[in-house]
């Protein structure tokens, strides 16, 4: 742990409240959708649209409206109104217009961190969507370098830490997924500290209980001030 100097934060749901907006969008798409596909039937439908999308749209909101949109189309088999399409692209723009709130007591984390080590954001998502949401949460002044990435494979965290110019075990990655945030990293040789949120969208669920020297798991962001 002495040797890290540059450290790197997930952006969504580490930094930030993010998953629990997807979620609530979801439920609201499936009460209007109820008249062509029932409740359960429809969160599978719009997962599996989700996924069918992920290599052509990537992440983020506005990738995320368009799959409902699609899913609204097949499931109804193109009778969808207007108005349930209407519907849900409003609820994509509340999506983009919602207040940024910050995970509690990571202001004061990054506070403290930022005097002793260099900080990055390493994100997946929509460029103009996180550098809007790291405007509004005003956590920008604590960050040395924004990396908005396509994916989180160990080939994007190698690039990023040949671009930062170090070296992976002088990288610690802080985040809320495991399959994302810890796994890709400890791979290339990086340090990686797990801090679970609530909810956890299933493409970022891994049944796995990792063992590895070069990570630790914690239940609020202001444990790790202990460890570093």
């Amino acid at each position: 742990m002495n040797n890290i100097h540059t450290i790197a934060f997930d952006a969504d749901d580490t930094l930030w409240v993010n998953e629990t907006f997807f979620r609530d969008a979801e439920d609201e798409v499936c009460k209007l959708l109820s008249p062509y596909i029932d409740y359960e039937s429809c969160q599978q439908r719009l997962f599996e649209m989700e996924m069918r999308n992920l290599s052509l749209y990537g992440y983020g909101i506005k990738p995320f409206t368009l799959s409902l949109i699609e899913c609204a189309q097949e499931v109804s088999e193109g009778k969808v109104t207007n108005k349930i399409i209407a519907s849900i692209i409003d609820i994509g723009k509340e999506m983009l217009n919602a207040p940024v709130d910050l995970i509690d007591g990571i202001e004061e984390v990054l506070e403290k961190l930022s005097d002793k080590y260099k900080l990055v954001v390493a994100t997946k998502g929509d460029l103009l969507d996180q550098e809007r949401k790291l405007e509004k949460s005003g956590l920008s002044k604590y960050f040395h370098h924004i990396e908005v990435m396509s994916d989180k494979q160990p080939a994007n965290y190698l690039k990023l830490v040949k671009h930062l110019d170090i070296s992976p075990d002088t990288f610690l990655m802080i985040g809320n997924s495991l399959k994302s945030d810890v796994l890709p990293v400890l791979e290339i040789g990086g340090h990686a500290f797990h801090i679970p949120f609530h909810t956890t969208w299933a493409h970022e669920q891994v049944d796995i209980e990792i063992t590895h020297e070069r990570f630790k798991s914690f239940g609020m962001s202001s444990e790790i001030l202990k460890h570093l």
